[in-house]
């Protein structure tokens, strides 16, 4: 039974979303000599996903939705995983299939405002509270029980406003990675500059010569434990890690020590399969007292030279123009020991690798600090928007704020 519209505080309306959604879905016949981009949903109010497209003859889908300009969809499978977004509103022609309903907005509720809130943990729990089924990706959200979610939803000039103040600081946050991201294209040009220019006393060696490369061991997720040994699983050193760390964010029990391949401190750990080249090769030099296990789809470099330089030269121009021709490509990007060995990278002398170190120290510093401020701008950010929404802080408060 729909929740009829109910007075919160001033100007404020709890109410259905049907009060403000219609839905809107555009279902196309298959065309079997026709391509069809198509997209997903991610989850957690991430946006879409684009996906490749698809030939009409490839596909055992009959019929699929069109996905149009500024409009809500979800994925009625992966609704309580919050895999909800609004569109943009320059989508070009997509498609998806019929699990993703499509809804447009009446003129009570702001896009722009409704994206906002479809990056909230109350429309994710709204969600899995509507999902019904038999438990696991069974489980789907009907358009009707969508639109009997009860929100309270402000003033259209309320709405503008939040999003206005959101806005600013989603663009402080974004001027803070421009930074970052100019700053880390400033240092890896340092480095090219650096290694290119070399000197009489330099040599160079392939990796296979330089130092030696082992292949880590396997464990997976269910292995995790919050004590015992240490671990670098392949994906942090793309996501958790610098170029450098003495702390781990997983570990393994203590009695997997005697069956791991281990990196001890001042080896390198370099990350040997990703999704995407950029992050194959990504290093990060083990500075942490201890040794810590790894995992098979890393390679250990034991060496000796100085660990942080031996890590930067993985973020150079030199290694990321070479490991082209030796990396491999089915589901995923991957690079095998053999090859890795054959990159050939620049000695300097030991007093002319720290130099280069310490270089790129200096940078990666202001790097971090900058990381460091967005991180906390974005919470921040969730913090303000969850006191928007409840009405704990007042919109001229954080006009004031912003």
């Amino acid at each position: 039974m729909t929740e009829p519209v109910r007075s919160t505080q001033e100007g404020w309306g709890r109410a259905p979303l049907s009060r403000f959604l219609t839905p809107n879905v555009e279902v196309i016949d298959v065309d079997p000599h026709q391509t069809y981009p198509t997209v997903g949903v991610l989850n957690r109010g991430r946006g879409l996903l684009y996906r490749d497209p698809i030939r009409g003859s490839s596909t055992a889908y009959k019929k699929l939705n069109r996905i149009g300009q500024a409009v809500v969809v979800y994925s009625r499978l992966k609704a309580f995983e919050g895999a909800i977004t609004v569109t943009p509103s320059d989508l070009p022609e997509s498609f998806a299939s019929q699990e993703f309903p499509t809804f447009s907005f009446t003129s009570d509720l702001e896009p722009d405002f409704f994206r906002l809130l479809t990056t909230t943990q109350r429309m994710w729990s709204a969600l899995q509270g509507a999902s019904k089924g038999m438990g696991g990706r069974r489980e789907r959200v009907k358009p009707a029980d969508f639109l009997n979610i009860v929100m309270a939803i402000p003033p259209l000039r309320v709405q503008k406003r939040i999003v206005e103040v959101i806005g600013a600081v989603d663009r402080q946050i974004a001027a803070l990675g421009d930074e970052a991201d100019a700053l880390l294209r400033v240092r890896n040009a340092a480095l090219g500059d650096a290694l290119g220019r070399g000197g009489e006393d330099w040599s160079s060696a392939p990796l296979g010569e330089a130092g030696k490369l082992t292949r880590g061991r396997r464990f997976v997720k269910s292995d995790y434990v919050e004590s015992g040994l240490g671990c670098i699983h392949y994906g942090q050193i793309y996501t958790d890690y610098g170029v450098s760390a003495t702390h781990t964010v997983t570990h393994l029990p203590e009695s997997f020590r005697g069956s791991m391949r281990l990196a001890h401190p001042g080896d390198v750990v370099i990350a040997g399969t990703s999704e995407n080249i950029e992050d194959i090769g990504k290093a990060v030099a083990w500075m942490g007292e201890d040794a810590v296990a790894v995992h098979d789809d890393c390679f250990i470099f034991r060496h000796d030279l100085d660990p942080r330089f031996t890590s930067y030269f993985f973020a150079s121009p030199q290694f990321q123009a070479s490991k082209r021709q030796f990396t491999s490509v089915t589901k995923v990007v991957r690079i095998s020991a053999a090859n890795l060995s054959k990159i050939v990278m620049p000695v300097p002398p030991r007093d002319e690798q720290e130099r280069i170190a310490r270089m790129a120290d200096a940078v990666d510093q202001q790097v971090a600090a900058l990381r460091t401020e967005a991180e906390r701008l974005r919470q921040a950010r969730v913090a303000l928007l969850s006191g928007l929404l409840d009405c704990t802080i007042d919109i001229k408060s954080a006009d004031l704020e912003v």
